[in-house]
């Protein structure tokens, strides 16, 4: 059986209420003190029991992260800017993974409610109501990593999507290109689909380029889906000479899709895609790409959860990023 408090305290013949003291970096305790209770720690193998001592203290130094998909390169950089933070303020985390899974969402909160967790860092795609309710009444905080609430209603941490959408069909426009395609998520996301579109059409409406039909692709982030779009542009009368793409895995599709027609990125069409992950130089030509600071992203949900746990005064709770585009081989 795994040793208790109590047989620490028998073990270097203190109090339990010592052993508590010196477990919780308590400073009034002897240095020789101290020390005989480390050794009983040490030679019994005791460890403490974070649920048990939160039961107490109200606080279990734990903090609960969901994400949509923990294999997912974008999504694993966001993690680590999450843990780096936690482990700098002493904190663990508990990761889960939602698939955007709307009924999982809800049992993840309730889960790691029922865990103790102190507070709570989320990412998904739409925020259904029910779990915009869970937040509500939610007794710990809650940070949005990556993740709109459109109400305004949670804290959240982001970057401006439409502008930074905006920002990369104007590069296109600037330098002379009027047949501009746009290759976007599913119009019930947020993010992916509707600020990025917005950011498309506002851009092309500045510039009095009108949209030509079959001009915008409604994917679903996934690197077939840019495949398939770059073969529907191809079969248009006057094909695009630019594509703006909202995920870089479709923006892979993309350019493969140009390339296996024989044609050239970025001579005969330029591409620009979004988030800069690891795969925008593994392409050749290398990805010109929308800058997603997914580390940085992580690293401020976690320091800005941290103040709300510690009750501390938090003057701006919609925190939005700097963002930039990296320009490489697929544009000219």
């Amino acid at each position: 059986m795994s040793a208790t408090i109590y047989d620490v305290a028998r073990e270097a013949n203190v109090s339990m209420a010592t052993v508590s003291r010196v477990v919780n970096g308590n400073p009034n305790v002897k240095p020789s003190t101290r020390q005989k209770v480390l050794e009983a720690i040490e030679r019994l193998g005791y460890r403490p029991n974070a649920v048990a001592r939160g039961l107490a203290s109200k606080k279990t130094t734990t903090v609960g992260v969901i994400i949509p998909d923990i294999s997912s390169i974008l999504f694993a950089e966001l993690a680590r800017g999450i843990e780096d933070i936690a482990t700098m303020y002493e904190y663990n985390i508990i990761l889960s993974n939602s698939d955007q899974n709307k009924n999982k969402e809800v049992r993840l909160i309730n889960t790691l409610l029922g865990k103790q967790v102190d507070g709570i860092v989320f990412m998904g795609g739409k925020l259904e109501d029910e779990v915009i309710a869970e937040f509500k009444n939610s007794p710990v905080p809650v940070v949005l990593a990556a993740t709109v609430d459109e109400n305004r209603g949670t804290p959240s941490v982001n970057i401006d999507y439409e502008t930074a959408s905006f920002d990369a069909v104007n590069a296109f426009i600037e330098k002379g290109h009027k047949n501009i395609a746009a290759v976007i998520g599913p119009m019930e996301d947020p993010i992916n689909g509707q600020l990025k579109f917005s950011g498309y059409r506002k851009a092309m409406e500045k510039a009095g380029i009108q949209i030509k039909d079959g001009f915008v692709s409604v994917g679903d982030l996934s690197y077939d889906s840019g495949l398939q779009a770059v073969e529907s542009f191809l079969q248009l009368p006057e094909p695009p000479t630019a594509i703006f793409v909202g995920t870089d895995e479709m923006a892979l599709g993309v350019i493969h899709g140009i390339q296996d027609a024989k044609l050239s990125v970025p001579h005969d069409i330029e591409v620009i895609g979004f988030d800069n992950t690891r795969l925008a130089t593994m392409v050749r030509p290398t990805l010109s790409t929308v800058v997603m600071p997914m580390y940085d992203i992580g690293a401020v949900a976690m320091r800005l959860l941290t103040k709300l746990m510690e009750k501390e005064e938090v003057d701006e709770k919609t925190i939005l990023l700097p963002h930039r585009i990296e320009f490489r081989g697929s544009t000219k």
